[in-house]
């Protein structure tokens, strides 16, 4: 006699055959971050998820980012953290420790949680094969000092990504993971915002959707209820009316960015749920928001 758990495993299997067959051989770009970069079983989690996602034909792209750990690596050290407008003041020793903990620490555990898994991962930073070109953004007004400008140093903006090294990786079976450090012509690096490099990247490659894994369950209603599913017209309207607000603008922003530029559907999921992105990539219930034009 088959028990419940058994015929369970099998009805979740026959879900997820539809969205399997539509997104193999099909780029899907995740920017990783939040409690599911922090939280030992949701890492754990996630190296699986991103395993089997190309172990049935879909082609997994992690952009990570990494805020938290350069702020304990800077405060070990005793340097003191500056942010204006939620970006942190990069001078030229900041910048060197970024792309430590970034391109180093950061990015190296989650390439080796993947290949622990079963996975062939490979790091990279905007410097291999010059993925991500950039430039510094200009000086910004500081919201607690309106007469202040403040030259921002090595944070940067994407200026081009030449995905090159990515297709090759991808067509050898690997599963590329990217720390959000940018260069310049010049060679000087740039630290950037890793929802802008994960949209960035997205578009470059054509992907069929883009996953924004958050710290939040996705985007609310005004009475505080998940909307699962809706598209560019209703979210312009939600910022209009204040529904969409703080925090969740940035992220918003990179999906217009994403949808803008031809992206099939960006999807903003709540990271602290274990297999959130098997959830809402091969099952009708999802974990968050998706967004279509």
């Amino acid at each position: 006699m088959i028990d419940d758990t058994g015929m369970q495993t099998a009805r979740v299997l026959n879900e997820a055959l539809p969205y399997i067959q539509r997104l193999a051989g099909r780029t899907v770009v995740i920017k990783y971050g939040g409690n599911a970069m922090v939280d030992e079983a949701l890492k754990t989690s996630f190296a699986r998820n991103v395993v089997l996602m190309k172990q049935v034909g879909v082609n997994p792209v992690i952009v990570h980012g990494g805020g938290p750990q350069i702020g304990r690596m800077l405060d070990a050290l005793g340097k003191e953290s500056r942010f204006v407008g939620g970006m942190r003041v990069t001078d030229s020793e900041t910048m060197d420790l970024v792309e430590m903990v970034l391109g180093g620490q950061v990015n190296k555990n989650i390439v080796s949680l993947i290949n622990q898994h079963g996975g062939r991962a490979v790091g990279l930073t905007g410097k291999d094969g010059t993925l991500i070109r950039a430039h510094a953004l200009p000086p910004q007004q500081d919201a607690d000092q309106p007469d202040e400008i403040i030259d921002l140093g090595h944070v940067g903006q994407v200026e081009a990504i030449d995905p090159g090294i990515v297709h090759v990786l991808e067509d050898n079976g690997f599963i590329p993971v990217i720390a959000p450090i940018g260069v310049d012509a010049q060679g000087r690096s740039y630290n950037i915002n890793a929802d802008l490099v994960a949209s960035r990247v997205a578009t470059t490659l054509g992907a069929e959707k883009l996953l924004l894994l958050t710290n939040a369950t996705g985007i609310l209603d005004d009475d505080g209820a998940l909307i699962t599913h809706t598209d560019l017209d209703a979210v312009d309207a939600m910022i209009a009316q204040g529904t969409i607000a703080g925090g969740m603008l940035p992220k918003v922003a990179c999906v217009h960015e994403a949808l803008d530029a031809g992206v099939g559907a960006v999807q903003i999921i709540d990271g602290r749920v274990e297999n959130a992105v098997l959830l809402e990539l091969f099952t009708d219930a999802g974990v968050g928001t998706l967004v279509r034009r």
